[in-house]
């Protein structure tokens, strides 16, 4: 049986290019199983955009033998927390990595002191869906102000 080193961490601006290749995988994904077309943020996004929101929010990003293999965001506004940009390489989806990296930001979140984390998803993928609900958020509502329907997922703490 092999053996696996994970490790997750706050990323730096060298993790920039990494994040952003986790990213758009994630998302090209994300896109294709929900039937989206026309390009997301998360798909525009650069690697100087990427390494800017290292600077000015908190990311963080997993490894498995030294491999980048996920990552999250979030921002904190006011006594909320934000999360956004979180995706798993394809190669290693049901493993526990997703688990691990919102388990690391409702720690960060919580030991914030912050009342409430909050979210985006498309309404339509069970999937995401039923994860975000086995970790503790619920719909809180919807729009198609993107085009689709756009599910707010909110957690309080």
């Amino acid at each position: 049986m092999p053996v696996y080193s994970f490790i997750v961490r706050k990323a730096n601006e060298n993790d920039a290019p990494a994040v952003r290749s986790i990213l758009q995988e994630a998302f090209s994904k994300y896109m294709k199983d929900t039937g989206l077309t026309g390009s997301m943020e998360a798909l525009e996004e650069t690697v100087e955009d990427t390494a800017a929101a290292i600077r000015s929010s908190e990311v963080f990003i997993a490894y498995v033998n030294d491999v980048p293999v996920g990552t999250i965001r979030f921002e904190v506004e006011g006594d909320t927390a934000h999360i956004s940009r979180f995706g798993v390489r394809l190669e290693y989806h049901n493993i526990g990595i997703g688990k691990s990296l919102m388990n690391l930001v409702d720690a960060e979140i919580s030991g914030l002191g912050l009342k409430k984390a909050y979210l985006y998803s498309a309404s339509s993928y069970s999937d995401l869906i039923r994860f975000y609900y086995g970790r503790g958020f619920y719909i809180e509502s919807t729009s198609t102000d993107r085009g689709y329907v756009r599910a707010r997922l909110v957690k309080n703490y």
